[in-house]
């Protein structure tokens, strides 16, 4: 939003993630409760989004769907390593000469991805490790002008002794944990 986006709208099925997104100005639609499909449908009135971010990646939870089912037997099998499903979905959503930007981490083998319809519909992806060199002066500069407060995100704080045991918190999703800073 800070630079420029007219409307940015977040997907996920965490209650806490999504409140976090809310409270930043984004729209939110949980996956569990409702179609993305119908409502992004609703949401830019049948154009689908210009740019869609997949921040997840191979850590992508989705689990009702054939898709994600597939992709978990593949990975349990070793014949997959990623779970593509927002990969996918994106492709699918993404307006025609639309963008796809992918900082979520993808780590080996994806299968049964529509390259072919992502590449009729001239989708650009933009993709790789988030280019921190590229982003930290500005992010900084920005924190020190008021202009953004990242302290919002920090759901736990503490210390060193903790650490094993808020990496468990974190991975289970318990206690409303988003990002935890660990302290000496």
């Amino acid at each position: 939003m800070l630079l420029g986006a007219k409307q940015v709208i977040a997907i996920d099925r965490v209650p806490e993630r999504l409140a976090m997104a809310e409270a930043g100005g984004a729209t939110v639609i949980d996956f569990s409760k409702e179609s993305v499909v119908e409502r992004l449908n609703d949401l830019t009135q049948g154009k689908g989004p210009e740019k869609c971010i997949d921040a997840v990646g191979m850590e992508a939870h989705a689990t009702a769907t054939l898709d994600s089912v597939y992709d978990r037997v593949k990975q349990a099998v070793m014949l997959e390593s990623d779970r593509p499903h927002v990969l996918r979905e994106m492709m699918y959503v993404c307006r025609p000469a639309g963008t796809l930007s992918i900082p979520g981490v993808y780590g080996g083998l994806i299968d049964k991805v529509p390259f072919g319809m992502a590449m009729n519909k001239g989708l650009t992806f933009r993709m790789g490790q988030t280019h921190v060199a590229r982003w930290t002066d500005d992010l900084l500069k920005r924190i020190v002008e008021g202009q953004i407060d990242p302290s919002f995100v920090i759901t736990h704080t503490v210390g060193m002794e903790q650490g094993p045991e808020m990496y468990k918190t974190f991975r289970d999703k318990q206690d409303g944990c988003i990002k935890v800073v660990i302290k000496p």
